[in-house]
């Protein structure tokens, strides 16, 4: 049997309106938007999920829930190509070697080179690879990226990503 601690560290899927994967959210909130109507089971998810007894109820909280509410969408700008995101980006590693120590911004075609600095051009490097490369481009330096750098996705948007590759892996 499930413990209460247990039950309270569970989390829930909520979908929007149309059905795109947005978050996870604790088992609490999940219960607010049940019961305030701001959200439904989906059909799918009643298979699974959790029995939860207040003194004056008893509510099923499915796995996945649908926000019945029209939630305006925040825009979501690409962050500025700054060293701050480019590390964030690139989990704080060298994209040559993969060392996390004395990092540096590195163009992948350098701007004498006409590289501009963009997201698909800028990677974090360590000072020795950063070095090594110089002002030539990995090719010519004899290196290779770990990444192709690209520029950040929305959240939901990669959050809906990782939902439906779990869901792909879990139907093989």
């Amino acid at each position: 049997m499930t413990s209460a601690m247990q039950v309270l560290e569970q989390s829930v899927v909520v979908f929007s309106q149309n059905y795109l994967p947005l978050c996870r959210v604790n088992i609490k909130r999940a219960i607010v938007l049940l019961v305030s109507n701001k959200a439904e089971p989906l059909g799918f998810s009643t298979a699974g999920g959790w029995r939860v007894h207040s003194p004056s109820l008893v509510l099923d909280v499915p796995k996945h829930i649908r926000l019945t509410i029209t939630s305006g969408e925040r825009m979501w700008k690409v962050p500025p190509v700054n060293r701050r995101e480019v590390l964030r980006r690139d989990h704080n590693s060298c994209q040559y070697c993969g060392s996390n120590k004395r990092l540096t911004l590195d163009h992948v075609i350098p701007r004498s080179q006409g590289g501009p600095h963009t997201w698909n051009n800028v990677v974090t490097a360590c000072e020795r690879c950063n070095s090594h490369k110089s002002n030539r481009t990995p090719f010519e330096a004899g290196m290779q990226l770990r990444t192709k750098p690209k520029a950040p996705v929305h959240p939901t948007v990669s959050f809906a990503e990782q939902f439906w590759i779990n869901v792909q892996a879990n139907l093989e």
